[in-house]
């Protein structure tokens, strides 16, 4: 199956929630569990665990696994794997983006079947230019796997940049929006930012994978995703991890399947 259909798959058989496995040191605290590589990998797989079967789709941050070295990475191989084993969408979100052979060789160490660090899709950033990505597109179209391009973040800080118009009248979020539609994949679009403040209308998204960070903890709430996104909603992702993570390891699954009903339109 396809990258979109397999999405398409995931949000018919259980809704638009994206769990986030962000095993960050408060957390793994909380959960009564080391700030180690073992405690992320344990709060991992206890994520996965909870979701199969409820919501569709897991995204692990790499960079809390990966600031526990060669044994973090090794706990964020197994969860990858433990989450493609449960049938479950697996979303990296690595945020990588580069040149050439680099951007090559990242896309090839989390886009090709069978490799340590497979998902079925990445987030990617497009900002030293979304044609800089063309490797990853292209390993990502050999073997059916998605990119998620940031578009419009909701950080404060980004709205300069990414609303900054070109010399054809269009926002950089925009021509970035324009560009990934082109190539068949989704983007990244905040649940808080306005989108005005970046130069896009709802209307520009419609059709589009679209990753929608920001819900839950960061304020944006499941149940207005349709009204943020209008005609553009059917293949959101709304993305929560802390509302979710917050209720421990005795609360997560009715935690999971309380957001997951709201991410039900």
């Amino acid at each position: 199956m396809s990258f979109r259909d397999r999405l398409g798959a995931a949000i018919a058989a259980h809704g638009h929630l994206c769990v986030g496995i962000d095993p960050h040191a408060e957390l793994l605290r909380s959960w009564g569990l080391e700030d180690s590589a073992a405690g992320a990998r344990e709060l991992g797989l206890r994520v996965v665990a909870a979701t199969a079967g409820v919501a569709g789709v897991v995204k692990p941050q790499a960079a809390f696994f990966e600031r526990h070295g060669a044994d973090g990475a090794a706990a964020l191989v197994e969860v990858l794997a433990s989450a493609r084993a449960a049938g479950l969408f697996v979303l990296a979100d690595a945020k990588r983006g580069d040149i050439g052979s680099t951007m090559d060789a990242y896309a090839e160490g989390w886009l090709t079947p069978g490799a340590d660090l497979e998902a079925d899709a990445m987030t990617v950033s497009p900002y030293l230019g979304v044609g800089a990505l063309t490797p990853a597109f292209e390993r990502a179209d050999a073997a059916g796997k998605g990119l998620f391009v940031l578009a419009a973040t909701s950080n404060p800080e980004a709205a300069p940049l990414q609303g900054a118009l070109l010399r054809d009248g269009r926002s950089v979020a925009r021509a970035v929006v324009d560009e990934v539609r082109a190539r068949g994949h989704g983007v990244v679009i905040g649940a808080t930012g306005a989108l005005v403040a970046v130069g896009l209308d709802r209307d520009d998204l419609i059709g589009m994978p679209i990753l929608a960070p920001g819900h839950g903890a960061q304020g944006a709430r499941l149940v207005d995703a349709r009204a943020r996104f209008g005609d553009a909603a059917d293949l959101v992702l709304a993305s929560a991890s802390r509302s979710i993570l917050r209720a421990g390891p005795d609360g997560l699954s009715d935690a999971i399947a309380a957001h997951a009903a709201e991410a039900q339109w």
